[in-house]
C-alpha cells in the first residue's frame, strides 16, 4: 500500500510518497515540490495548490493521504489555516482518506527513529538526515519534501493498523501512543473518566474516510 503525504506551503507544497513493502531508495518513488509565486493574488494562489493536489492524487492513484495541519498562532497562521482548508477540501473532492499529523508528532517520529536523546531539537537538517536513511541513505532531498515524507511514512503506519494489516505489537511505543493513547482520570473532578485521546479513536476530527469504504476500501472511480 503507498501513501501519499503533504507538507502544505504556498510557496514549497512538499508531497512525498512511501511504500512499506519496500526497502531501500524504492520506497520513496516519487516526490516533489508545488510553487507559487508571491506576485500572484492571493486566491489564484490557493486554486492552484488546490488543483495541483487534485491531479497528484488521481496522477499517481494513491487514495490514503497524510497532511501535516499548521502550527495555530504561529507567524502568518490564518494564510496556512486556508491552505489546509483548501487542501482537505481537494482530498474530499477526490474521495481520499486523510489522516493528520501535527508538526510536533513528525518531528517525534523522526527523532524516535534517528535514536535522537530526550529533548533533542529536530531542526531541517535531521528531517533530510531521517527521509535519507529510511530510503537507503542516498540522494539529494529538499527539506519540505523530507517532511512529506515523515508525513507519509507516519500515516502509512495509521492506516495499515486500521486496516488490520499490522496490530499493536508492530508499533513503535511512539506510534501506540499517538495512536491508541486512552487516559483515565484518577483524581479531581474527572475521576473515572476515560478519555480516548489516540488518533485511532478520533475519526471525523483526525482522521476520515472520504473514499466512502468503511474497512478503508475505495470506492469506484
Amino acid at each position: 500500500m503507498q501513501v501519499l503525504g503533504f507538507d502544505p506551503s504556498l510557496t514549497n507544497f512538499g508531497w512525498a510518497v512511501h511504500d512499506p513493502d519496500i526497502i531501500g531508495v524504492a520506497r520513496c518513488p516519487s516526490r516533489g515540490r508545488f510553487q507559487t509565486s508571491s506576485k500572484q493574488l492571493f486566491i489564484d494562489r490557493y486554486i492552484e495548490m488546490r488543483s495541483r493536489v487534485i491531479a497528484l492524487v488521481q496522477g499517481q492513484g494513491i487514495y490514503r493521504v497524510g497532511v501535516e495541519y499548521p502550527i495555530f498562532n504561529d507567524l502568518w497562521s490564518e494564510g496556512m489555516y486556508g491552505l489546509f482548508l483548501f487542501t482537505c477540501e481537494a482530498l474530499r473532492e477526490v474521495g481520499a482518506d486523510v489522516v493528520f499529523f501535527s508538526p510536533g508528532q513528525l518531528k517525534a517520529h523522526a527523532r524516535y527513529f534517528l535514536d535522537r536523546p530526550k529533548g533533542w531539537v529536530m531542526m531541517k537538517p535531521d528531517m533530510v538526515e531521517a527521509a535519507r536513511a529510511d530510503t537507503g541513505g542516498s540522494g539529494r532531498w529538499n527539506h519540505n519534501e523530507a517532511d512529506a515524507y515523515w508525513v507519509a511514512r507516519s500515516a502509512a503506519q495509521f492506516w495499515m493498523l486500521l486496516d488490520g494489516a499490522i496490530d499493536e505489537k508492530d508499533l513503535t511505543p511512539l506510534e501506540h501512543k499517538q495512536f491508541m493513547s486512552i487516559h483515565t482520570y484518577k483524581r479531581g473532578k474527572r475521576a473515572g473518566k476515560t478519555v480516548h485521546r489516540g488518533i485511532l479513536y478520533r475519526e471525523d476530527e483526525r482522521f476520515f474516510r472520504w473514499s466512502g469504504g468503511e474497512d478503508g476500501t475505495t470506492t469506484e472511480r
